[in-house]
């Protein structure tokens, strides 16, 4: 991987695990799975365009890419966290 790409190696590695979380929501959502996986690789080779292409603007501001993209992955975390609490409170009782 080249030098200047490396600093983006933790937004693909969250991203990705992202991606797994939103098709698991899917199919517990019983969404369709053909087309939850057509929208899937639609999903990823966007990004992979985005990515292969943007870079050059981006890596001025990568710093700030990586600090906007772990803050959202944390706060959608923690808005996963608060929404499981009811059902995990009625649980303990």
């Amino acid at each position: 991987m080249e030098p200047e790409l490396k600093q983006f190696s933790g937004l693909l590695i969250f991203g990705n695990i992202e991606n797994l979380i939103l098709a698991a929501q899917g199919v517990g959502a019983c969404v369709n799975p053909l087309i939850l996986g057509c929208l899937s690789l639609i999903a990823v080779v966007c990004w992979l365009l985005i990515g292969t292409y943007g870079t050059r603007v981006a890596i001025k501001y990568a710093r700030h890419i990586n600090f906007i993209g772990g803050l959202a992955i944390f706060i959608l975390g923690i808005q996963a966290m608060l929404e499981s609490l009811p059902g995990m409170l009625a649980f303990s009782h």
